[in-house]
């Protein structure tokens, strides 16, 4: 039987895709912070937000868990909060069952185990019986699920979900097939765990999927279905649910002891920065044509020497969408009073793809890293065949999530880096010395009496120091915690935290940049009549132009960021960028 994903036919979105559609409190943003809006090329964090982002319905998807199989692609799919059905895979829970019985087997036999027989953490050494337990299961969930703070967005949570039970679909971990099916029954049916963003230290998700166990095995702990939040017991009723799951001898910890949310908020955060590159690509090539800069920067024959892939491939689209541009030339400089050859740009705009390259570079890596830790055993006690017969449990380290927390600490660093280079190019369109003969602070005559858009440009200065404090790494600021137990921790949750509320703000960093751009190009397009822009930064002007309004006597600024801000989560202008830059011209 094959085990990769299998499409079903649409009936199954109808289905699916109400109760998958549940409502989250927004993200916390930065000072600038929007309305609700959607985030298609980003995960939604609400479900106004998702139902904005799908204007066409996504196609359902099935996928069929054998621990082994798992892609981006699948996991993007559900983070998104699109409709999908999960099935545990036949003879993987044939397996489970057989290694089941071999792990109660080694207990019988007289193996101390932790977290089965052995108490957790600091009394690891404090021995249970075998009345004690499965109220033990019910007693890690309890003493674990201590998280505070705003929940993460619904789609996190439910593929935190899938990400465990693939994990233990790989048959290591001891746990009966009925709690992984247990775990996709609540996401098939739309229920989502409310998870608090703070309390893990990264060394497993203990605190946040505490807060999941206790809403599969029914406790009071809150639960969200179809936009309604509610004791578990009460959710699950209302879906169609078991309103109780008793966990049985050794099944708390495989839930909690991992890196499934830590990895479904990366994989959130992958999404997100797809599309701001994309976009930040499609905002490079307006300013380069706003400043009628040289084409020559994008010559494929310089990055081809450069010899970094993806260079090649961001200057190759941005070829694709200025290539054709009249208003890059001579003559086109020409236009506002350049008498002589420019030579050459800042370097702002000539190292633009090298860093931009940089961010895709990472994000093409991701992909390994992602899908590597979504097919593995990340949990702790393992249990593996012995020699000659039987099973054995083996103590170990793999619920440790420091490769993904240094991974998004990696991440953040590359998207504010593109986020600073963002802003530094807005301040050049404010010039009329440095974007060579725009008028100063980009303002409609009479100049003075408007002010132009100088303080839209300083919303994205005020929200570059937030970025760049956030962006330093949290992977290295580990701290040692009970009682020396575990006296090594990645900090892999605050690397996510910092990750997304800097793509928050970097979103908005962006809306400014393309705001600009099509305010400079509105504001010379005179002076250029008979020279037309490249097709795909027409493109780009024409959408931003389908949302604001040239700003030509000043006007109340905040309600026009905001719209641009919506549109950057939106993922039209990533849309049009992927589409107009297929075909780049070498030179």
């Amino acid at each position: 039987m094959n085990l990769r994903q299998k499409c079903l036919p649409f009936v199954l979105a109808a289905l699916t895709a109400a109760p998958l559609m549940s409502a989250l409190p927004a993200t916390a943003l930065p000072a600038t912070a929007l309305p609700a809006t959607a985030l298609p090329a980003i995960a939604p964090h609400t479900a106004a937000q998702a139902a904005a982002a799908e204007p066409r319905p996504a196609p359902s998807k099935h996928l069929v868990l054998d621990g082994d199989s798992l892609t981006l692609d699948d996991m993007v799919h559900i983070v998104r909060g699109r409709p999908v059905t999960l099935e545990l895979e036949d003879g993987t829970a044939r397996t489970m069952q057989r290694v089941r019985e071999g792990a109660l087997k080694a207990l019988d036999e007289g193996q101390r185990v932790y977290g089965w027989n052995q108490a957790l953490g600091p009394l690891k050494d404090q021995p249970l019986t075998p009345d004690q337990q499965e109220e033990f299961q019910r007693r890690i969930l309890r003493s674990h699920a201590a998280g505070v703070g705003k929940p993460v967005p619904d789609g996190e949570a439910r593929l935190a979900l899938v990400l465990r039970a693939n994990a233990m679909a790989r048959g290591t971990m001891g746990v009966r097939p009925e709690l992984v099916r247990r775990m996709l029954d609540l996401v098939n049916a739309g229920v989502t765990p409310v998870i608090p963003q703070i309390g893990s230290l990264g060394t497993g998700d203990l605190q946040p999927m505490a807060a999941a166990g206790l809403v599969l095995t029914g406790e009071d702990a809150p639960a969200r279905y179809r936009g309604r939040t509610a004791p578990a017991k009460e959710i699950l009723r209302e879906a169609g649910l078991e309103p109780s799951f008793p966990l049985q001898a050794g099944e708390a910890l495989p839930i909690i002891s991992g890196s499934g949310l830590l990895t479904a908020r990366y994989v959130h955060a992958i999404d997100r920065a797809k599309s701001l590159e994309t976009q930040f690509e499609g905002a490079f090539a307006l300013f380069m044509e706003a400043t009628r800069a040289e084409k020559s920067s994008l010559d494929a024959r310089t990055h081809k020497e450069r010899r970094i892939p993806e260079e090649e491939a961001v200057a190759a689209r941005l070829r694709g969408l200025v290539g054709d541009s009249d208003w890059m030339t001579e003559a086109g400089r020409k236009r506002l009073g350049e008498t002589s050859p420019r030579v050459q740009d800042a370097v702002s705009v000539r190292a633009a793809p090298h860093i931009a390259a940089t961010l895709v570079h990472t994000l093409d890596e991701a992909r390994t890293i992602v899908e590597r830790e979504a097919n593995a055993s990340t949990s702790n006690p393992l249990i593996f065949p012995k020699d000659g017969g039987g099973y054995e449990f083996v103590m170990g380290g793999n619920w440790d999530g420091a490769q993904i927390g240094h991974a998004m600490d990696t991440l953040n660093a590359e998207a504010t880096d593109v986020a600073v280079l963002t802003h530094e190019l807005s301040a050049r369109l404010l010039s009329k010395k440095w974007s060579y003969g725009l008028p100063a602070n980009l303002a409609y005559p009479p100049v003075g009496l408007n002010s132009g858009m100088v303080q839209v440009q300083t919303v994205a200065a005020a929200l570059i120091p937030e970025m760049q404090t956030r962006a330093a790494p949290s992977g290295v600021l580990s701290r040692p915690a009970k009682d020396g137990q575990e006296d090594h921790n990645t900090m892999a949750m605050a690397s996510a935290r910092n990750l997304h509320e800097n793509l928050d703000r970097f979103e908005t960093v962006l809306a400014v940049l393309l705001m600009m751009d099509a305010q400079g190009i509105d504001l010379i397009k005179e002076d250029m009549k008979g020279l037309s822009l490249g097709a795909g930064s027409a493109a780009l002007h024409a959408r931003i132009r389908q949302t604001i309004q040239p700003l030509k006597d000043d006007r109340w600024m905040s309600p026009d960021l905001k719209k641009m801000t919506a549109l950057v989560r939106q993922g039209d202008l990533r849309d049009i960028v992927l589409a107009r830059s297929a075909s780049g011209s070498t030179r």
